[in-house]
């Protein structure tokens, strides 16, 4: 069946998904597990009784509410720590770029994880590691997206950006097996109960740090610094491709266009170009639009006060017992991680962006609806009351649908929040816009886990209104998600533009039918060619002494329909228009020392 993924790999060379490509999809993915252990730790950790008592989560002295707050402060610190990281990460990902930011954030992490378990029952100490650990795990959300996007050829971004959402599950699985299994086997009166399984952010971090030692810096960050020959041959390296290769070619001439059109529209402004670039341009402005709302709708919808409390939510459904409390979370976790590798290998590019979000947020609603009816209709499940027969049959119904819940996050929103923020932005507010859609993703995941215990109470909206107002977020997300989001799928990075100069309210429902999926190179080339071939002119030309000592070198440049050769002159100062009204726009020092503005052609259908 043709999709998006099957049409747009025919355009990718083989050599371009190479081992180089894996390696460094495999260290920066793997940082999405930094945001999945501490969800998946916190809520067993929480649970675990030594860590209770030496925290008094259960003190009599303290009332429901302050219990409840007390909860939220542990489980939320790392989400606090998250902003202030989302904007670090934009003041360093752009200075030092994507691969020292990376190694940094690694011992920022690290260092707030060793004063966390150090804290030996000081709840101030908890609160500062965990708040220094989040602004390592907080840059993770910036920096990881951005460069996947940066190396991914179009045909697979989705998936390269996707290992990271799916890290997040690997996290969250691991991470709950880990406190399961400490539950079984370390003593509930020993502190390793919970500081053993806080490890796991320890091996992480480290693994990613020596990983980095061999993955190349991103080429859109050293264009962006002016460093067009080390750009051009780390394009090569990842790509598995020789310099003068078209495919690499074209990447290259698109991401120096985008370049020098941002430099001339900010030139002047200093560090506040950026700035204005994104909140005074009009398409930058719809941009910031859907990085803020898809993180709104995504984290009010309650797929994460899930993972961080799935424990105290299976409860209420009917499991009781510490460890099958532990067990289920567990279960809970391996079906979010098989789900999300399905969405990131065959769902996100085939289907389309679009396609699995609507997919995914209705398996999302459909489920909360059906668990909030439960809890409206159940009596609420205490020592003197435990269901049975059709209800006890509708718990188990229930639990099974916190499982599809699951399954929907990883198809939906949880793929798209780090995809679509990576995706959009131009080159030059890449990191600023990131940062600032991060920096509000983590304000609202923090107000939600804090705000979480609170609405459970029985003074508040109950556990059945809870998840009500999910169901009614994830319908309002699928309202929004028709009229404003666009298919991205299949498009270049550079392409991005020419969608978001449309219309506003053309973008989200026929923004990617009105325009082409490659950069200004590709199309120019592509466009120019359908219009010669279409006067059926045909010229063939042999390479002249007259062309050689003009500086003409021979080409071929490889497209879809057709094969393009002829000569690239080398010397020439100005756009040239090419013989049968063929014409290459301008390209600033496309291969380092090969000034390339202009090329005569041969025309031949392959």
């Amino acid at each position: 069946m043709p999709n998006i993924f099957t049409q747009n790999l025919g355009e990718t060379p083989r050599q371009a998904l190479n081992w180089r490509l894996g390696y460094a999809i495999l260290c920066f993915g793997l940082m999405g597990a930094s945001r999945g252990i501490d969800e998946g730790l916190i809520s067993g950790t929480v649970q675990q009784k030594a860590f209770i008592s030496k925290y008094h989560l259960k003190d009599p002295l303290l009332s429901e509410s302050e219990k409840a707050n007390l909860l939220g402060n542990i489980t939320a610190m790392v989400q606090i720590g998250s902003i202030g990281g989302a904007l670090l990460a934009f003041l360093i990902t752009d200075k030092i770029g994507r691969l020292w930011a990376t190694r940094q954030l690694c011992l920022i992490w690290i260092t707030g994880i060793i004063i966390f378990i150090t804290s030996n029952g000081r709840i101030g100490q908890v609160y500062a590691g965990r708040f220094i650990a989040g602004l390592g795990i907080g840059q993770t959300a910036v920096v990881a997206p951005t460069y996947l996007a940066e190396i991914s050829p179009r045909a697979i971004r989705g998936l390269c950006i996707c290992t990271f959402s799916g890290a997040v599950y690997l996290g969250i699985m691991l991470s709950y097996f880990a406190s399961w299994g400490s539950a079984l086997h370390i003593s509930s009166h020993s502190q390793n109960q919970w500081i053993v399984p806080t490890s796991l952010h320890l091996m992480f971090a480290g693994i990613i740090l020596l990983l980095s030692i061999g993955v190349h810096e991103s080429p859109r960050f050293l264009a962006s610094k002016g460093k067009k020959e080390e750009a051009a041959a780390t394009m090569s390296k990842i790509r598995n491709l020789p310099e003068d290769h078209p495919y690499v070619q074209t990447e290259m001439l698109d991401i120096f266009e985008q370049v020098e059109r941002e430099k001339e529209a900010t030139l002047g402004l200093g560090w506040i170009g950026p700035l204005k670039e994104l909140f005074m341009t009009p398409s930058n402005r719809y941009r910031i639009m859907l990085g803020l709302m898809s993180q709104l709708l995504a984290q009010w919808s309650g797929a994460n006060s899930i993972t961080i409390y799935a424990p105290t939510f299976f409860a209420m459904l009917g499991t009781t017992g510490q460890s099958e409390k532990l067990f289920a979370t567990a279960i809970f976790g391996v079906v979010k991680l098989v789900a999300s590798l399905v969405c990131a290998l065959f769902l996100v590019d085939m289907l389309g962006r679009k396609r699995a979000l609507t997919y995914g947020i209705i398996l999302q609603f459909l489920s909360m609806l059906y668990v909030a009816i439960y809890l409206a209709v159940v009596p609420e499940i205490t020592e003197h009351f435990k269901p049975m027969g059709n209800a006890k049959r509708a718990g188990t119904a229930a639990i099974v649908a916190i499982y599809i819940s699951g399954v929907g996050w990883a198809l939906g929103w949880n793929s798209i929040q780090y995809l679509i923020n990576a995706e959009i932005f131009p080159l030059r507010v890449r990191a600023l816009g990131s940062s600032m859609v991060m920096c509000f993703h983590f304000a609202n995941q923090y107000g939600n886990s804090k705000a979480v215990p609170s609405m459970l109470l029985e003074t508040a909206m109950k556990p059945q209104g809870t998840f009500f107002f999910f169901a009614a977020v994830t319908l309002l997300g699928l309202v929004w998600m028709w009229f404003f989001l666009p298919e991205t799928a299949g498009k270049s990075l550079e392409a991005m533009d020419e969608m978001f100069n449309l219309p506003w309210y053309v973008i989200g429902r026929k923004g990617a039918a009105l325009t082409a999926g490659a950069g200004h190179a590709e199309n120019y080339m592509r466009d120019d060619v359908e219009k010669v071939i279409q006067r059926e002119v045909s010229h063939e030309e042999q390479v002249t002494s007259s062309e050689k000592n003009n500086n003409l070198t021979p080409t071929t440049v490889q497209h879809q329909k057709y094969q393009i050769s002829g000569y690239i002159n080398t010397k020439a100062t100005g756009t040239t228009d090419v013989e049968h009204g063929v014409r290459i726009p301008p390209a600033r020092d496309l291969m380092g020392s090969m000034d390339t503005r202009g090329i005569t052609i041969n025309l031949e259908s392959s």
